[in-house]
């Protein structure tokens, strides 16, 4: 057989390694589509002379632009027969992607479990993106309900990896440069800094954006993403297209600008999980929580953890889990993370 039928539960192994096809070079095109997709307006990924003035050579790729690119990269060999992608942790953005920069990525198995109805099992990986030059420019784990492609089929040994439920200030990394010292706050668009937020404050982002179903499929081929679940009608039961995790991860993003405009670049991913599925026609808002700051060795540069929760219609803001501990059906994402944001 030539074509590649994507890769079952059963087929994995602890400890395998596999590098992903096909390199991609990213350039300003990556850009103009993401802006054009999500409403993204970060100062330092809109303008050169405004990254310049922070201390780095241009204006580098949004942070989501490359985590999408590596994503998509790994669905041929890790979630294309997935039923759902099930989390993140351990996540780290290591040096800033650039326009011209080439991306690929590499995937170790480091964790295996089988579900207990003996169809499907959860896959976990540890995925690395990769520059032209072997350099790591993000990295993190996630884990990923896979059929089974015989039920009867023997299950490995289960294997469950112990994950960091957060990244550790001390293991940020600043890109070199950076500083905040002249950061020019009207330019950005909001004056918030680092010593306005504080722990525990909840943040109503506003607005909302109803996704339709053209975005949806050019986001995916955007980043390569072939899992059958997000393009073919038929693999459903229920005969609808599953809206690609990601890109409800860059809508609520996007949307927390009104609110969290100065949280800069994200920097770590500490865990994420997409609470319920989303669909075409669901019209998407976001609230942010501040869970923890820190300050950076860089000059005038703070780290803030925060809580981004993306909902759909009916949903309270604010409002996450039920009486009975579940995510509420509104909750469609909810994403812990580290962000810079001057001091």
């Amino acid at each position: 057989m030539k074509t590649n039928p994507g890769r079952f539960f059963e087929e994995y192994r602890i400890g395998e390694v596999i590098d992903h096809a096909v390199p991609r070079t990213v350039s300003g095109g990556e850009r103009a589509l993401y802006h054009a997709l999500y409403p993204a307006r970060g100062a330092l990924y809109s303008s050169d002379a405004f990254a310049q003035a922070c201390g780095l050579p241009q204006s580098p790729l949004d942070d989501l632009i490359a985590f999408h690119t590596v994503f998509g990269k790994t669905v041929p060999d890790i979630s294309l027969n997935a039923v759902a992608n099930l989390g993140y942790a351990e996540g780290r953005w290591l040096a800033p992607v650039y326009p011209g920069d080439t991306l690929r990525a590499q995937s170790e198995v480091i964790g295996l479990k089988e579900n207990s109805n003996g169809t499907s099992g959860n896959v976990y990986v540890r995925t690395r993106g990769l520059n032209q030059r072997g350099e790591t420019v993000l990295e993190y784990v996630r884990w990923v309900m896979v059929r089974k492609a015989r039920a009867d089929a023997p299950a490995p040994e289960p294997v469950v990896p112990t994950l960091a439920k957060v990244v550790v200030p001390a293991d940020l990394v600043v890109p070199e440069g950076l500083t905040f010292e002249g950061y020019d706050f009207a330019l950005a668009g909001e004056p918030h800094r680092w010593g306005d937020y504080a722990v525990g404050e909840q943040i109503d982002h506003v607005d909302g954006v109803t996704i339709e179903e053209a975005e949806h499929m050019i986001a995916t081929r955007l980043w390569q993403n072939t899992a059958k679940v997000h393009f073919d009608a038929t693999f459903r039961p229920d005969g609808r297209r599953l809206i690609y995790g990601g890109h409800v991860i860059s809508l609520a993003r996007a949307l927390s600008f009104n609110g969290l405009a100065n949280a800069q670049m994200i920097v770590a991913l500490n865990g994420g999980a997409h609470a319920n599925p989303c669909f075409a026609g669901d019209t998407v808002k976001a609230w942010s929580e501040v869970l923890d700051k820190a300050e950076t060795s860089a000059p005038g540069v703070g780290a803030i953890r925060l809580r981004l929760v993306a909902t759909k219609q009916g949903a309270e803001p604010f409002a996450l889990r039920g009486t009975d501990g579940k995510y509420l059906p509104e909750v469609l994402l909810d994403l812990d993370y580290w962000a810079l944001m001057p001091l």
